[in-house]
């Protein structure tokens, strides 16, 4: 077979491949096989070099009138198959306006957000206010207005995050272990009767575990009026019990230590979950501490500018984590932090 007659019977074969091309692949596939470098039309075109002159010329625009020919017919094609999917497109994307709408998944406050909301409301709805005060706080207002001297152990670094300090002033900064700072804030500028509770984050540099994290959320109460005493404190926790855990809870109120208090308390709620029998909530005690209290030192409050021969005060502090771990049942305080989104829509 001369090489004239080799190259048609290639372009004849090459054209009855292309007419049964039906999708993008098989075209590609297609144009590799007949105009690659390896396609039998290359090896023809590489064996002119050994024929005579007169019939290599001939042969030769005889094989570049059939590639170019080859090369309209694949873009042809090519332009066909893009007509087709654009058809096919626009009928299988129509879409039926009369349909209702996906329903788009509604978001949720997060489960410490959303305790945090209902700790405030029970003190709200007993006539206190809401304060808030800066996350980077003074040494001052976090330590030394508190009655916490410069050798107590809260002041060591393993408990506190300082700040350095670029200019060279001596007051130290840290971030604030407590909400305290903000009832000193208030009492420096406002005088007697006082009702606030003062919400939002601490930080204490501490290892992770299923009961202590490194940033929490507090929410401390301050009272300071006339004639305040401690069955004005009960009461006041009382309330908060009934309106945070139902009302028919039971508290407990047993003596404690804390620098800013005197005398102070710690109060505990008998086990929703038990009734007071002993479990694991409770740790088979039937009682479940939920916050710190007692009422206001007298030093606190001759800083503030407060004769604390005709006022008093009681002030209470308590973590919302715990309050949402006791609530929700949760058993590692880290689960609220991790963002894992099979936990958080279950509240």
């Amino acid at each position: 077979m001369s090489v004239k007659d080799q190259i048609e019977a290639i372009a004849s074969e090459a054209r009855d491949q292309l007419a049964g091309v039906t999708d993008a692949g098989a075209l590609e596939e297609w144009r590799i096989a007949v105009l690659g470098r390896k396609s039998p039309l290359q090896s023809v075109l590489r064996s002119l070099g050994e024929l005579p002159a007169d019939m290599r010329r001939e042969a030769g625009r005889i094989a570049n009138v059939l590639k170019q020919e080859l090369d309209g017919a694949l873009d042809v094609k090519r332009e066909e198959l893009g007509r087709q999917k654009i058809a096919e497109t626009e009928t299988s994307g129509r879409i039926d306006v009369s349909l209702p709408a996906r329903p788009i998944g509604a978001g949720r406050l997060h489960p410490i957000t959303q305790t945090q909301r209902d700790v405030v409301h029970a003190f709200v709805a007993q006539g206190f206010s809401v304060i808030e005060g800066p996350e980077v706080e003074l040494d001052y207002y976090n330590f030394e207005a508190l009655r916490i001297p410069k050798d107590h152990p809260a002041r060591e670094l393993m408990d506190t995050f300082y700040i350095d300090r670029e200019d060279d002033s001596d007051t130290k900064l840290l971030l604030r272990t407590h909400t305290s700072p903000n009832q000193i804030r208030f009492m420096e500028s406002h005088d007697p009767p006082i009702r606030v509770i003062c919400p939002g984050r601490t930080y204490r540099n501490e290892a992770t575990d299923p009961s202590h994290e490194w940033m929490i959320t507090q929410t401390e109460v301050l009272a300071v009026d006339r004639g305040l005493t401690l069955a004005h404190l009960k009461g006041t926790l009382f309330e908060f019990a009934k309106r945070l855990f139902g009302r028919e809870r039971k508290i407990r109120f047993r003596c404690d230590f804390f620098r800013f208090v005197e005398p102070g308390v710690d109060m505990a709620i008998d086990c929703f979950l038990c009734g007071g029998s002993g479990c694991r909530t409770c740790k088979q005690e039937g009682w479940i501490e939920i916050l710190g209290a007692g009422m206001v030192h007298p030093e606190i409050l001759s800083k503030m500018g407060y004769d604390p021969d005709i006022y008093t005060g009681f002030a209470a502090g308590l973590g919302v984590e715990r309050i949402a771990m006791l609530r929700y049942g949760v058993d590692d305080i880290r689960h609220f932090y991790e963002n894992d989104i099979r936990f958080l829509r279950q509240f």
